[in-house]
């Protein structure tokens, strides 16, 4: 028997509930950013390591492709890093909303990356996300935590951007929790200097948010959402994604009770608006080249 379409979006939703947790938890756990990113690669490696096994899922790499994936795997480590940084010096909503702006930072990107041709219209998108920006910090002090936050997560977009962008032509050769097992690898890798210099002790006391991170947040979200490809476009994913940043927010408000500010609000509402008109042309742009 078929699914139905409302089966579809409460599964992509429950997806981004569960990666929306990566804010909270963010804040959640109180250790040095380097040691709690590190733990999470290596758990969430040992997680996705043997879901693959169970499920058959080839973890074969071709050499020719190696290079990229190391590369991806190093970039998605620059991106949790700075995410988290962003997170621990201001708030669930300023970490996310500065993070969201990686789907226009992508737009500018793929003309340079992926040799396609630029659009004026994105020129306007980046005037909206850098008013967007302004709303989450107007200070624009470089020795207040929220613009270092902003200037974090900004940083963090790029990376992340720049890591869908060269994997985006390898996507369609390797399962995507094929390519998640070698990126949490490295991650945990080139961090495991870093945990020699942590308290064993305090590593051990955040078990349960940093289990939450790398079960909930990486191998469970993670893979229910590569799972949600099958379903629905990837500019509809992209859409639907953007809720993201608001189940975050609320969650922070629930259980870390931080209320985010007007200002605040007002500048998430136009950085998503941005990445919402993106993907709405970007879709109406398939159609009608298909």
């Amino acid at each position: 028997m078929g699914r139905s379409h409302l089966t579809n979006l409460l599964e992509i939703n429950l997806a981004m509930l569960l990666i929306s947790t990566s804010g909270p938890l963010g804040r959640y756990v109180d250790l040095p950013v380097p040691v709690t990113i590190g733990v999470r690669g290596i758990l969430a490696f040992i997680i996705l390591y043997l879901f693959c096994r169970w499920r058959g899922v080839s973890l074969r790499i071709e050499k020719t492709d190696f290079f990229i994936v190391v590369l991806s795997g190093l970039l998605m480590a620059a991106h949790w890093l700075f995410y988290f940084y962003a997170l621990q010096w201001s708030s669930v909503a300023i970490g996310m909303l500065s993070l969201f702006t990686y789907p226009v930072i992508t737009a500018f990107l793929e003309p340079i990356v992926l040799k396609t041709k630029f659009q004026k219209m994105h020129i306007v998108l980046g005037g909206l996300v850098l008013v967007g920006v302004y709303f989450l910090s107007p200070n624009f002090d470089m020795k207040d935590s929220n613009t270092l936050a902003i200037f974090m997560g900004l940083i963090s977009a790029l990376a992340y951007a720049l890591r869908n962008l060269i994997l985006k032509s390898k996507i369609k050769r390797y399962q995507g929790s094929t390519l998640m097992v070698y990126q949490t690898a490295i991650i945990g890798i080139i961090l495991i200097p870093v945990l020699f210099t942590a308290d064993f002790e305090d590593v051990i006391g955040q078990w349960p948010g940093l289990l939450t991170l790398a079960v909930v947040t990486t191998a469970a979200g993670h893979t229910l959402f590569l799972m949600t490809f099958k379903y629905f476009s990837i500019t509809t994913v992209s859409i639907l994604s953007s809720v993201q940043p608001v189940y975050g927010i609320l969650i922070g408000v629930f259980f870390l009770k931080e209320i985010p500010a007007l200002a605040t609000i007002f500048g998430g509402i136009l950085i998503l608006s941005s990445v919402v008109i993106e993907s709405y042309r970007s879709s109406r742009k398939k159609h009608e080249n298909p």
